[in-house]
């Protein structure tokens, strides 16, 4: 018999993966269990305790997805990185490969990637519970609203009436809502679903006690000649709740469009070329590294690879945001999904699959928008306490009505107490930053700026000093023969033609003087060239002016970044004569040149020191230590991928006025986030004490379950239109 044993050295098994939920674990949980020689961590109690009692439940090879007692579908651990995965909108570290709800929220999990080519089926659900239950919903209303006029009916008889309405709607129409929230009971994971569970469970079975035995009710519960029932209000909550989620479903689901586009972007077959020079139509999963492709004019690169035959003009404005298309002949690089508008051309793969670049940049959306934010730790921290806070003001107002109420004090104790339960909504506390992050993440991609997680985006936002490298940043980072200086006696042709790389340093090691040579060549470095000296016969023969002329986007960007009150510092290994000229042509007053890579790395600690919120654009690899030393590092998109990967926000189009959107697109995204989370703490703090009845003694008003059910499903509505409005700026 295995005895289990607790140790705090080894290392996790399952990759930090719960075995019962399938959620990510944190190294340091303290919920943790050995067996059979293997450390398992839990993301609660509850898992492992389930995992305790029955380990081979959770280890053995998934035969049948099946649903867990704490709430949670779970078909066993599987394979990472197989299959379609699935995750939550408001927990992004719960993934599984099965459809599934979340054991901590209990929302639906949804595709990480979206798949517009089927409808979310719990939309489906949700929305045919709905439009089938509204009927005997709205005939509950009408008769409990005109029921003392119905004399027809007698008054024994419209309980059991109104049972045989509600029953339909409680049962079948509510069964989701219900087993959320039975499933978060189980795991103590509470949440909206146990709210809205015990709300209309409360006035259901009340009715239903008070239908079956109206003798065990005092007076005070008459009203009228019967007995005072709430069929009508369970059935409320029920059908305002789903439509609620059927809005709340809609509205979420038009956050994916971003990413849907970028999905649409890639061709869905390809044209491979076989040895024998056939052709065959193949889907893009099928190709490989190697393979030779066929692109005919108007269709689209499939992959990224070589041009090996042919020639035409590629439009790459999906990548780079240039409307005129790009000369591709033999030897070019080619990227897929870009667009072959006349010649025919014949490539080799040479990146497929998850390696292609827009693959990577659609992973790189998908993993920021399942990210959280800083901001939303203080939701987190309120959340934890929330529901439990709830469910106690709840009783707290059943019994203080009741016992200081009026006569009906006990019925009206039971009213206030259902709508503080229903009126009470975690759910727009969980959503407050997570729907402006996927927003924001959306509409950066659309405009070619990739956000590594939402932390990027909230420290972008509070940057106030820029530290940008100068070639290939400022500058196009393709130096151009600019000028030839010839010594007296000699061509321009002449020299060259028999061009080789030096410097003033070389010909000074030769004894060669330069003479009238130097003066005109520093007048060209201070005008930011770089100047080649060449010698023919041992003696100067001229000199050749190199210069990397500006992007023609840079003053823009760096004019808007100052309007927003970014200081700018030029960090650049280039001679300082030569930073300085540029520098002074756009209007920068800081430079710091002949920097090393550890000068720039040294130069961001200072600023950082000084309380500065750094930011470090660059897109070489001497830019890698600064871009991870800043707040925040960016990359130029055209760069080196070391710089790529140092840093938390890429520009794809390798064009500076996509940082100053990018801080433009940071601000405005952190402000909605502020936005929401102050909307779901102030909604829920004057909700809940108005459903309470709090303000009964000085106004008389109370809230009614039905309004609290309405209010409670249009919170969530409210604040996804208020982060919609991220997506209506473009």
């Amino acid at each position: 018999m295995l005895a289990p044993r607790m140790h705090g050295m080894e290392k996790p098994s399952s990759g930090g993966i719960d075995p019962v939920c399938g959620m990510q674990v944190r190294a340091d949980s303290p919920h943790r269990w050995t067996f059979e020689g293997k450390l398992y961590l839990f993301c609660n109690a509850q898992c492992l305790r389930s995992f305790r009692a029955n380990p081979e439940k959770y280890l053995a090879p998934p035969a049948a997805c099946a649903t867990t007692a704490e709430g949670a579908t779970c078909c066993g651990p599987e394979p990472a990185d197989e299959g379609v995965q699935y995750s939550c909108p408001m927990h992004p570290e719960v993934r599984q490969h099965h459809p599934g709800s979340c054991p901590q929220c209990g929302m639906a999990l949804e595709p990480v990637l979206p798949d517009e080519s089927r409808e979310n089926p719990e939309l489906t659900d949700f929305r045919r519970r709905f439009w089938f239950t509204l009927p005997f919903t709205l005939l509950l209303a009408a008769l409990e609203m005109s029921g003392h006029a119905l004399h027809f009916i007698p008054a024994l008889w419209l309980p059991w009436l109104e049972l045989l309405l509600a029953a339909p709607v409680v049962f079948w129409g509510g069964h989701t809502l219900f087993t959320r929230c039975v499933a978060s009971l189980a795991s103590r994971q509470f949440n909206m679903w146990t709210l809205i569970g015990l709300g209309a469970g409360a006035a259901f079975v009340y009715s239903l006690a008070a239908t079956f035995f109206p003798a065990a009710f005092p007076p005070a519960f008459y009203a009228m000649g019967r007995i005072s029932v709430y069929y009508e209000a369970a059935a409320e909550i029920i059908s305002l709740t789903l439509l609620g989620q059927i809005l709340e479903l809609r509205a979420r689901a038009s956050t994916t469009g971003a990413i849907a586009a970028l999905l649409g972007l890639a061709p869905k077959t390809a044209c491979r070329l076989q040895p024998d020079a056939t052709e065959e139509t193949i889907p893009l999963t099928q190709i490989r590294v190697g393979d030779r492709l066929r692109v005919r004019p108007g269709e689209k690169v499939p992959v990224d690879g070589v041009v090996l035959s042919g020639e035409s003009a590629v439009d790459e404005s999906m990548l780079t945001g240039e409307p005129l298309p790009v000369m591709k002949t033999a030897g070019d690089p080619v990227v897929g999904a870009t667009l072959n508008t006349q010649g025919s051309l014949i490539i080799r793969a040479d990146k497929v699959g998850a390696d292609t670049l827009l693959a990577q940049i659609v992973q790189q959306v998908v993993e920021a928008r399942r990210s959280k934010a800083p901001l939303q730790r203080l939701a987190d921290v309120v959340a934890g306490y929330f529901v439990v806070g709830v469910v106690a003001i709840g009783l707290a107002t059943f019994f203080a009505w009741g016992f200081f109420g009026a006569e009906r004090g006990w019925v009206l104790g039971l009213i206030n107490g259902v709508s503080v339960l229903i009126i009470a909504c975690p759910c727009v506390l969980g959503l407050a930053t997570p729907m402006s992050v996927l927003i924001a993440t959306g509409r950066g991609a659309k405009h070619g700026i990739l956000f590594r997680d939402a932390a990027a985006i909230e420290s972008l936002a509070q940057v106030d000093t820029l530290v940008i490298d100068k070639t290939g940043t400022l500058t196009e980072g393709k130096p151009q023969l600019t000028a030839i200086l010839p010594s007296a006696g000699r061509d321009s042709s002449e020299l060259l033609r028999l061009a080789a790389l030096g410097n003033a340093a070389l010909l000074s090691a030769h004894g060669l003087a330069l003479g009238d040579l130097s003066v005109q060549a520093e007048g060209h470095r201070r005008a930011g060239a770089s100047v080649l000296f060449l010698a023919i016969d041992g003696q100067p023969a001229g000199a050749l002016v190199v210069a990397d002329p500006l992007k023609p986007t840079t003053q823009e960007a760096l004019q808007a970044l100052r309007h927003a009150g970014v200081r700018i510092l030029m960090a650049t290994g280039d001679a300082t004569t030569t930073a300085q000229a540029v520098g002074a042509e756009l209007g920068l007053t800081e430079i710091h040149g002949d920097a090393t890579p550890a000068d720039k790395q040294s130069l961001v600690e200072r600023l950082r020191a000084e309380g500065r919120v750094v930011a470090m654009a660059g897109d070489g690899i001497n830019d890698a230590p600064a871009l991870a030393q800043a707040h925040v590092g960016i990359a130029m998109g055209d760069g080196t991928d070391v710089a790529i990967r140092s840093a938390q926000i890429t520009l794809v189009k390798g064009d500076l006025r996509g940082l100053a959107q990018a801080h433009t697109l940071a601000r405005e995204t952190v402000a909605n986030m502020r936005q929401n989370l102050a909307f779901a703490l102030g909604y829920n703090a004057l909700g809940i004490p108005l459903a309470a009845g709090v303000l009964a003694p000085f106004t008389g008003w109370t809230l009614s379950p039905m309004i609290a059910a309405a209010a409670m499903s249009l919170s969530c509505v409210s604040l996804i239109a208020n982060a919609l409005r991220l997506k209506a700026k473009g």
